[in-house]
């Protein structure tokens, strides 16, 4: 049958790979397997096989395309730079595409009318800050909430903010559909800083959800509308600032999802790297030793789909703290969006593997700018080990600072 919409993965995309295995050893699936239908290589193979009509979009080509953290270790290391990401996003779409199905459905009305609606999200964070009060996270299926922040019945909300000098440089927020309800203390970092830098910050209304795990899951049509409302949304801001490594990612590649997406991907910029590069040219301090260390772990589209890491620890670094490697490689997680729900055995032993890392540095404040792998790294290290932005690190060590010469003064 071959690939039956616009999105599939282009011959230039699959051409590209010379299967040389370079990105085996890089491949989390890979690594656990040692399968090779678990490989980037064995997954574009199939991919091509699709495309040449050779074998159809069945159920072992969806197994392998569901298999894949989409984590894209493989594109840092790929010789031939294979767009590895983009064509899972398409491979995903064409199985959505030639195998609907009830779970997929309902996966994707998720995508589509609950994370993008602020008051339902509202109630949702309602339902389980509820939970956890009741101490429903520690039972059963509650489980799953014991990696989420202490949430609010009633969340405040940064949409809508508009704080800063005027006639100053304005930068936007991104609000997100999980992080202004359940990580909001990122989002007022993000804003202080800014401010304290001497930017106009501004959250706006119009907003909605990136649309990256829309996109990740098959669910185009979802993907594009978002994407499109976020265009109109930033229009006429001079940056657009993320402080979530998978949406900023995403945002960064809205050239393929949206008419206008290239000319925004110009302006969006993960908050690692506007707050790394206001210390690096004296904007913000840098502070003194603190006499601890931070463990820090990569999120991968931070890391792999960005090539962001230095700026993460130039600012924990910043905060006075010492920084301590976890794992060279930087490999997944495991939490990967949905892939903790569709793959919960693989996701727990890559949290499992990841914990241990952070164990056996004896550091006990982990700096981490993604919220799926605070949410993995938390579940899987309990209560002895905090998880917070590395944004969040520095301004509480800035207003320390602040409050110590204030005292004195």
């Amino acid at each position: 049958m071959g690939w039956v919409t616009d999105d599939a993965p282009t011959q230039a995309e699959l051409d590209a790979c010379v299967t040389c295995g370079l990105c085996l050893p890089h491949c989390p699936t890979f690594r656990l397997t040692g399968d090779e239908t678990a490989s980037p290589r064995g997954r574009l193979v199939a991919m091509s096989a699709v495309a040449d009509g050779l074998v159809d979009v069945d159920q072992t080509f969806e197994d392998m395309m569901g298999f894949c953290l989409q984590c894209r270790a493989c594109e840092a290391v790929c010789p031939s730079m294979v767009p590895f990401g983009r064509a899972m996003e398409g491979a995903r779409i064409e199985i959505t595409a030639q195998r609907p199905s009830p779970p997929r459905r309902l996966r994707h009305l998720l995508l589509d009318r609950i994370l993008p609606s602020r008051p339902l999200m509202r109630m949702a964070t309602a339902a389980a800050a509820i939970a956890q009060r009741l101490r429903l996270d520690r039972v059963g299926r509650g489980r799953r909430l014991r990696g989420l922040r202490e949430l609010s019945v009633r969340p405040p909300s940064t949409i809508a903010i508009d704080a800063g000098p005027a006639g100053a440089p304005t930068a936007a927020i991104l609000a997100g559909c999980v992080m202004d309800p359940w990580f909001g203390a990122v989002h007022e970092a993000a804003i202080a800083l800014l401010r304290r830098a001497g930017w106009r910050v501004v959250v706006p209304k119009g907003q909605t959800c990136c649309g990256a795990l829309a996109a990740h899951d098959g669910a185009a049509k979802t993907a594009h509308r978002l994407a499109a409302t976020n265009v109109a949304a930033f229009a006429g801001v001079d940056l657009v600032v993320v402080d979530a490594a998978g949406c900023s990612a995403h945002m960064k590649e809205y050239g393929q999802w949206a008419d206008g997406g290239s000319e925004l991907a110009g302006r969006v910029r993960d908050v690692t790297e506007v707050v790394a590069d206001l210390i690096a040219d004296g904007t913000l301090p840098s502070l003194p030793d603190r006499g601890a260390e931070v463990a820090m772990q990569d999120p991968c589209h931070l890391r792999h789909a960005q090539r962001i890491t230095a700026q993460p620890r130039q600012i924990v670094t910043a905060a006075g703290y010492r920084v301590c490697e976890i794992d060279a490689r930087g490999l997944c997680c495991g939490a990967a969006g949905l892939y903790t729900l569709l793959e919960p055995e693989t996701a727990t032993e890559l949290g499992r593997q990841k914990a241990e890392q952070v164990r056996s540095t004896g550091a006990t404040v982990v700096a981490s700018a993604n919220p799926g792998c605070e949410i993995q790294l938390r579940s899987h290290l309990g209560a002895g080990h905090r998880v917070a932005h590395p944004i969040e690190l520095y301004l509480e060590a800035l207003q320390e600072t602040d409050d110590a010469q204030s005292s004195t003064a």
